[in-house]
């Protein structure tokens, strides 16, 4: 078994890949990477979700950090990815480990390591964690300590994360606008870290919220916490069937994804919500600075940075390389297809609870639904379709797929290519501003299909055109 970092840290499956012993042999790496970097005295916060012993790995990881002689900060209770992140970059520690498999199902858990800047760790940094990592599981070199010992040598202390980030959100958000509005709100935290944080702030303000699936449960109700369409079929329901609940919002495992119905109980794809969020950041709150993307995501973006005279950065998959972007304030936000979000002047870090309450902010202020104020964006800056396709490989078509994305094709559903883009998997750019992308996935033998199109028609064509181009021989 090779311990492998991917986009968000590493994951596997309990007590498979996933277990005691390699957790801990990551955990021996990351604390050789912080002695490296001479951090240890400034400590790490270790935290987790609510899965199968995660609360048992994050004691049995605090303890190796501890036998390093690392100060541990460790959460008293399961807790958001982004409170984290807030930690973090507001002088809590050098960084943190969270025990989290974000929205894989249940079976699984991960390690994610967030470095000082308080953003995802860098390829460079988790390819130097891998690597120890993997000579660790070999050597079985580890060092460990009890939490008694560890608490007695003054290196180990519990902490809260939660109301330092909510008084944050609090001088972010403006609840005022919301309350006045006088809509009720459902929730759904899928039995997971974002129980006791949206559903809070929203009470604390006074706004009515509805929530479901608010007790932990490891199992997040059958399958996993992912806050998709498919997911929200419950919380849909609430919404439709309520007229006075005006939005539905939800978050994943570690509530670093948000999940968004409309007043109706339409699930809104996140490639819509965050063109919208960033458009209202500019155009009403009035931020300043460029916008960035993921290769997979939407140019729906792009074409609200023109409209707006900023500019838009386009980045490989994973919220690090935008978090970047945040933490040098080039960006008023960024955001992925995948429902990742962030904005300037908060965390460098997915927060699906900022998004939810920024989405909420703007409905109220706005007073019109989701829907509306899509085909009001249309109207300004042009219409814009996307869908994403996950195609199943045998394994003569995987085996061929490497040398297939070297090649160029001379277009697609009949539109002629106008440029190649590899930055991460392989996008054509079409003539008429549609484009495909083709990606890898890295765990199973499927090719992902992203395509974007004026209309529905055409999306549809090009994503047969897409399939006959993987399929062909």
């Amino acid at each position: 078994m090779t311990i492998k970092f991917g986009t968000s840290g590493w994951r596997g499956i309990i007590a498979d890949d996933f277990t005691t012993y390699n957790a801990k042999c990551v955990a021996q790496a990351i604390s050789d990477y912080v002695i490296e970097q001479s951090q240890s005295k400034e400590g790490l916060i270790v935290g987790y979700d609510p899965r199968f012993m995660g609360e048992s790995f994050a004691r049995d990881i605090a303890g190796v950090l501890s036998a390093n002689n690392i100060n541990v900060h460790f959460s008293v209770e399961a807790v958001p990815t982004p409170a984290i992140a807030f930690a973090i970059i507001n002088g809590k520690s050098a960084g943190a480990i969270n025990l989290t498999a974000s929205h894989n199902p249940y079976n699984y858990n991960g390690i994610k390591y967030s470095p000082k800047w308080g953003g995802p760790a860098l390829p460079e940094t988790t390819k130097w964690i891998e690597e120890r990592a993997n000579k660790i599981v070999s050597s079985g070199k580890i060092k460990e300590i009890t939490e008694d010992e560890a608490k007695s040598k003054g290196l180990w202390t519990d902490i809260d994360l939660k109301t330092d980030y909510l008084e944050d959100l609090n001088e972010k958000i403006d609840f005022d606008v919301i309350k006045k509005w006088g809509k009720k709100v459902a929730y759904d935290p899928i039995f997971a870290t974002g129980i006791g944080y949206l559903d809070k702030i929203l009470r604390d303000n006074g706004i009515d919220v509805v929530v479901i699936h608010d007790k932990y449960d490891p199992y997040f109700g059958g399958g996993g916490p992912d806050p998709s369409g498919e997911k929200l079929v419950e919380l849909a329901k609430i919404v439709e069937g309520d007229a006075d609940i005006a939005l539905g919002l939800a978050t994943d495992g570690d509530a670093d994804r948000f999940g968004i119905l409309d007043f109706d109980g339409r699930f809104i794809e996140p490639n819509y919500i965050i063109a919208l969020l960033l458009d209202y950041l500019i155009r009403v709150k009035g931020f300043e600075g460029g916008v960035a993307r993921s290769v997979a995501t939407t140019h729906l973006i792009d074409a609200v940075a023109k409209y707006h005279g900023v500019k838009c950065y386009e980045t490989p998959v994973g919220f690090k390389y935008i978090g970047e972007y945040i933490a040098e304030e080039k960006i008023v936000g960024g955001g992925e297809e995948s429902a990742g979000f962030s904005i300037k002047g908060h965390v460098p870090e997915k927060d699906g609870i900022l998004t939810s309450l920024l989405l909420l902010e703007m409905v109220a202020k706005e007073n019109k639904s989701i829907v509306k104020l899509i085909a009001e964006l249309y109207s300004r800056v042009g219409t814009f379709v996307t869908s994403r396709v996950n195609l199943k490989l045998t394994k003569e078509l995987e085996d061929a797929f490497p040398q297939k994305m070297k090649l160029n094709p001379k277009g697609f559903a009949g539109i002629s290519i106008k440029e190649k883009i590899t930055i991460d998997g392989t996008k054509f750019i079409l003539e008429d501003g549609s484009w495909i992308l083709f990606r890898k996935s890295g765990t199973e033998p499927v090719v992902r299909i992203y395509v974007e199109a004026q209309n529905e028609v055409a999306l549809e064509k090009i994503i047969n055109s897409g399939k006959e181009f993987i399929l062909g021989t």
